[in-house]
């Protein structure tokens, strides 16, 4: 560490976030490194360490000979300004030197609120944000997540996108990277040579024009760039690498435990779900396999307690296997396991007794909606009495915390199905009374409700968001009608989600509102103490863009959507198709029942979907 940093960091909130030398972080030796790759995460330390794809990709990397991977977070306000006033540049967790000295620079993008968090991050490096002035070949600025699905508000700021997932591409892209770097190739030679690297995504070899209604007219590859960019998936999850050292944090961080994969991809069909249609198809892991990890993290990091990890855990095949396994460990070593992405329709007697084993810390489900129809209307596939079975087993096994998660703004919402959720939860209190064995524990059950955002690549990728008013009309009438003290009602402030669903539908004419907000300031969004809507809404109003044009719009079959020149490998006719089936509240079956033939199976040759 150098001097500066010793004499600033007392002066800081949670000093260890920049510290580094936590146990089990990767140091290499200078001179036998060719290679230095940034791994950013824009967001603090303690998000960015408890994300489990950051972790793989630091790994993953940090294996190759002669390429050295270091972690980068977002500094928090009040080190952000020590470190503008001290002219200390962003630097690697590890060796504390400027990222602008490394060769690839890449951001992990999950979520669209952290936006400014690149722009500003790339200014504290000391780099130009735009891609076209960062003219030389290093560094090169990548980026990869959920969000790159639609990379294109994004896309002036970034070299390539990375799009799908990055165990085997990412290595693919640095060798190529040190191929240019060792025959001086020039940026723009790289550039079109990693167009051609399935999974890639370069935005600077494709022209975007639009029609005067704004929407998008063409999108047009140049120097033989695909005119589809197609994800990539690991088909083996059995053999791909997985971190049984992890680093362990010098500070709290949000998920302190071991987290342990169990499969990528989900068996539902939800409609709304970017996540359950961008990680299809779905590919598990053997139980062996998993209890040898899940052991062996637990040994190279002294955690006491373990999670399972996925889109919905309990649709894990071999489920109860995998949980004697690691409990004959975890229950004489002291470890709790835990089980989130709970199902309930399939969460049964035989797994609460094995979660017996643990400290009840609640129960999460996510029923979406408050009545069958609507939840029929977004492919739900989980009835009431599901979800009444769910919470009876749960309050006879001793619990008295249960959390349920809904959406406002769903498409064909009506009032009825708002109030569904007050009643829904109203039949869970009255459940717990019937088969608690101990009353005077009391119970509580908490109501969450989100602000529904249209998502690319989904069957409601078409749709409208409501207004701010019209969401703020229901979350009233909700409000009104839990009068159990029992129930905790909590939601979601509209502003974020107004922002998100512009962003996560934007082109890129959202950049030069992207980089106006941050000149004004805009930065840590997903942070309450650092969020001004009123920035955004200048932002907006300086760049002549007005936000329902992306946000309350609803898109027609024919209109050429921004990230159509991307595909998570799911047929746009599919997602179309369950729209049309959506209006009519029909169900389409899990995968697991019958194969939609959506597509995402054909993604790899010879490739294999486990929910068949």
């Amino acid at each position: 560490m150098n001097r500066t940093l010793e004499h600033i960091l007392p002066r800081v909130q949670k000093p260890a976030r920049y510290t580094g030398g936590e146990y089990n972080a990767v140091i290499k030796d200078r001179s036998r490194v060719d290679t230095r790759v940034a791994l950013c995460f824009p967001d603090t330390y303690e998000i960015g360490m408890s994300n489990l794809g950051i972790r793989i990709l630091y790994g993953v990397v940090n294996q190759m000979d002669g390429v050295w991977c270091e972690r980068v977070f977002a500094p928090w306000g009040d080190m952000e300004e020590e470190m503008r006033r001290e002219s200390i540049p962003l630097y690697g967790l590890e060796s504390g030197d400027s990222i602008a000295d490394f060769d690839i620079i890449g951001f992990s993008l999950g979520y669209e609120m952290a936006y400014t968090n690149v722009l500003n991050m790339l200014d504290l490096a000391g780099l130009p944000l735009r891609s076209a002035e960062r003219t030389g070949l290093s560094p090169l600025v990548i980026a990869g997540g959920t969000c790159a699905f639609n990379a294109e508000p994004m896309a002036p700021f970034i070299d390539i996108f990375s799009l799908g997932e990055g165990e085997e591409v990412t290595v693919e892209l640095v060798n190529l990277y040190r191929k240019a770097k060792e025959e001086c190739w020039t940026k723009e030679e790289l550039l079109i040579a990693a167009a051609q690297i399935p999974g890639l995504y370069v935005p600077s070899l494709y022209e975007v024009s639009y029609h005067d209604d704004g929407t998008v007219s063409a999108i047009t590859p140049t120097h033989g760039a695909p005119a589809t960019v197609t994800k990539r998936i690991v088909q083996d999850l059995d053999k791909s690498y997985f971190p049984t050292a992890p680093i362990v944090p010098s500070t709290e961080i949000v998920h302190d435990r071991v987290m342990l994969e169990v499969f990528r991809g989900c068996i539902r069909g939800c409609r709304f779900c970017q996540a359950g249609y961008a990680y299809r198809p779905v590919r598990s892991k053997s139980a062996g396999v998993l209890v040898r990890q899940g052991i062996e993290s637990c040994q190279n990091s002294g955690y006491q307690e373990m999670t399972l990890s996925s889109l919905s855990t309990s649709d894990y095949r071999y489920l109860l296997d995998l949980c004697d396994g690691l409990q004959s460990w975890c229950d004489p070593n002291g470890v709790n396991l835990s089980l989130p992405s709970l199902r309930a329709d399939n969460f049964s007697w035989s797994l609460m007794e094995r979660l017996q084993h643990g400290r009840k810390s609640g129960l999460t489900f996510a029923p979406e909606a408050g009545t069958q129809r609507l939840r029929d209307v977004i492919n739900k596939n989980v009835t009431e009495e599901d979800i009444l079975s769910f919470c009876r087993t749960a309050f006879a096994g001793g619990w008295s915390t249960v959390k349920l998660y809904f959406m406002l703004g769903l498409p064909t919402e009506t009032d009825e199905d708002v109030l569904g959720i007050a009643d829904l939860a109203e039949k869970v209190y009255r459940i717990w009374r019937e088969v608690t064995p101990n009353r005077s524990r009391g119970v509580k059950i908490t109501v969450s409700t989100a602000f529904f955002v249209p998502k690319p690549h989904t069957a409601f990728q078409w749709e409208a968001q409501i207004s701010r008013a019209e969401y703020e009309r229901r979350v009233k009438l909700l409000r009104d009608h839990i009068r159990n003290r029992a129930i905790v009602y909590r939601w979601h402030d509209p502003e974020t989600s107004l922002l998100e669903a512009v962003f996560a539908r934007g082109d890129r004419r959202m950049a030069e509102v992207l980089e106006c907000a941050w000149r004004k300031g805009a930065k840590l969004d997903t942070w309450n103490e650092y969020f001004d809507y009123g920035r955004w809404q200048e932002a907006f109003a300086d760049c002549g863009v007005d936000p329902d044009f992306y946000a309350a719009r609803v898109r027609d079959k024919e209109e050429l959507l921004p990230w159509s020149v991307t595909s998570v490998g799911v047929r746009p006719a599919f997602l179309w198709r369950e729209r049309e089936q959506a209006y009519k509240a029909a169900i389409t079956p899990d995968c697991r029942r019958q194969c939609t033939r959506c597509g995402a199976d054909q993604l790899n040759p010879g490739s294999v979907c486990d929910a068949k």
